[in-house]
């Protein structure tokens, strides 16, 4: 079957925003999904469509990179590698998750100008959680805007 692609959008974005968009054109087999409501009703969609895939390389933006560490962190055998971009784990809902050790391969992007997740304290729990961890500082603001589609993505994205 391969590996899986995946895509998991911010809290106020959809599939159809610039990094949803940017995947569909490139990645037309990458799994894009809309996640309304709340952190539970996301996560709840995002187990149902992940439920009986492996080799997942699963990418998650903001507040999908909450839930995409989130989901590595209960179903690490079914992740490949996980992408996350300025990933919100500074949120109280992943401070379940704080004493957890993955060993996943983790790629982490975050804007050094990003005024919406701070940069420190993700950095430091990233640290901490993910023990195979690669984490790239950019001179970039929150939705990683101007540096976004310089990542590599073939590379990250691939077998």
């Amino acid at each position: 079957m391969g590996t899986i692609r995946v895509f998991v959008h911010g809290l106020e974005s959809s599939s159809q925003g610039t990094k949803g968009t940017y995947f569909r054109k490139r990645y037309p087999d990458m799994i894009i999904e809309d996640y309304p409501g709340s952190l539970e009703d996301r996560m709840t969609k995002l187990r149902r469509i992940l439920s009986d895939k492996r080799d997942i390389v699963l990418v998650g933006s903001s507040y999908g990179g909450l839930m995409a560490a989130m989901y590595a962190c209960d179903n690490e055998h079914q992740i490949k590698r996980l992408i996350l971009l300025a990933p919100a784990l500074n949120l109280e809902e992943f401070n379940p998750y704080l004493n957890r050790e993955i060993g996943v391969p983790v790629m982490l992007y975050h804007g050094s100008r990003d005024d919406v997740v701070p940069l420190k304290p993700v950095h430091g729990i990233a640290s901490k959680v993910f023990q195979n961890l690669s984490h790239h500082i950019v001179n970039d603001d929150h939705p990683l805007s101007e540096t976004f589609t310089s990542f590599g993505w073939d590379n990250l994205l691939g077998d």
